[in-house]
């Protein structure tokens, strides 16, 4: 019976493994760590559809028919203009709308064609680029965000410390940490997926501006070809 009574009791003492909860370290943060994370979830959010959203339309910008300057060369130099406008309205590529500006220019001197379609250029790389710059600012911004929410935890937790009557709770203290470092990981988790995103969005964009432009070239070199 003593034996029972002795092998009881270590067992009451083996200490339980805490395991942590990310719901419970968010709810447990306090009106202000809550608010942090609500906002770092609805950047994080943003964010995704920016991405996605940017993505789909830069991947539909890229594709040009392999054939397309060769069509447009053989209507231009045949003299088929009112054809070479038509392909290029019915291909939706800002390649084409670039090339259909200077076509729709042919006639007036070089120099007035190529600052055309450098100007339909600029407005084609502000389409592409348009919101890019949003996820680049929640890259910068997420991760500062949730510093300050670690700040405004560490606050809490000193202050509780501070009314605890200078007895300190080392479990009060813990709880208190774990919970104050949930806002950078989260806002560090935030800033990176939108760093990555706004990073590959912007090689994406740059193909496809590579792609406008040697396309304009090869159409500016079609008209200096001697008749």
């Amino acid at each position: 019976m003593l034996l029972f009574q002795e092998t009881q009791e270590l067992v009451e003492e083996v200490p339980q493994e805490k395991t942590l909860s990310i719901y419970n370290l968010i709810m447990d943060g306090g009106v202000g760590g809550q608010i942090i994370i609500a906002l770092l979830f609805v950047l994080l959010a943003v964010a995704l559809y920016i991405y996605f959203e940017r993505f789909f339309a830069i991947k539909e910008a890229s594709k040009v028919d392999v054939n397309f300057m060769d069509q447009i060369r053989d209507h231009v130099t045949n003299g088929r203009i009112d054809s070479a406008k038509s392909l290029c309205d019915n291909t939706v590529t800002p390649t084409a709308r670039l090339i259909g500006k200077g076509i729709s220019r042919i006639g007036k001197p070089l120099e007035d064609i190529n600052t055309a379609i450098e100007n339909a250029g600029k407005l084609e790389v502000y389409k592409l680029e348009r919101n890019v710059s949003v996820l680049a600012t929640i890259a910068g911004a997420a991760p500062m965000i949730g510093f300050l929410g670690t700040v405004i935890g560490m606050i809490v937790a000193i202050h509780e410390i501070a009314n605890s009557g200078g007895q300190i709770d080392i479990k009060m203290l813990s709880d208190g940490l774990y919970t104050a470092m949930t806002t950078t990981v989260a806002g560090l988790i935030v800033g990176i997926i939108a760093y990555i995103a706004y990073n590959h969005l912007v090689v994406r964009t740059d193909k496809v501006v590579y792609q406008m432009e040697a396309k304009s070239v090869e159409f500016l070199d079609l008209l200096n070809e001697p008749v």
